[in-house]
């Protein structure tokens, strides 16, 4: 499901949606867990992260390799200057500047509190 993610990260927000659903789905039936468990609650407990964080941490991972990738082709592909804010196309290395999801920004405040305890 996140084969490529760098790539297809910077989607709209309904393509993201749709993922998610399937990620959550997914973790229900894999757990076991009754209809009625929160995904929220879900992601927590089983430590998984939900798909929008997922493909940032590999877009971050993937542009961080490639910029001291040896091929020097490569690495100039992944030098990145920020478009202005009026411009309206998108790049995938948008995903790592974009203000995280709400539900992105909830799950991580329920695992540093999990941490601390």
């Amino acid at each position: 499901m996140t084969y490529a993610c760098p790539v297809f990260a910077h989607t709209t927000p309904n393509i993201i949606k749709k993922l998610q659903k399937i990620q959550s789905k997914f973790c229900k039936q894999a757990t076991d867990a009754h209809w009625c468990v929160k995904n929220s609650v879900l992601h927590g407990d089983s430590e998984l992260p939900n798909i929008n964080k997922l493909m940032k941490d590999a877009s971050k991972r993937f542009f961080d390799m490639a910029q001291s990738h040896p091929n020097p082709l490569i690495a100039s592909a992944a030098i990145y200057e920020p478009p202005p804010a009026h411009h309206f196309l998108r790049r995938p290395r948008n995903i790592l500047s974009d203000p995280p999801h709400a539900l992105t920004s909830e799950v991580e405040k329920l695992s540093e509190a999990k941490i601390m305890q």
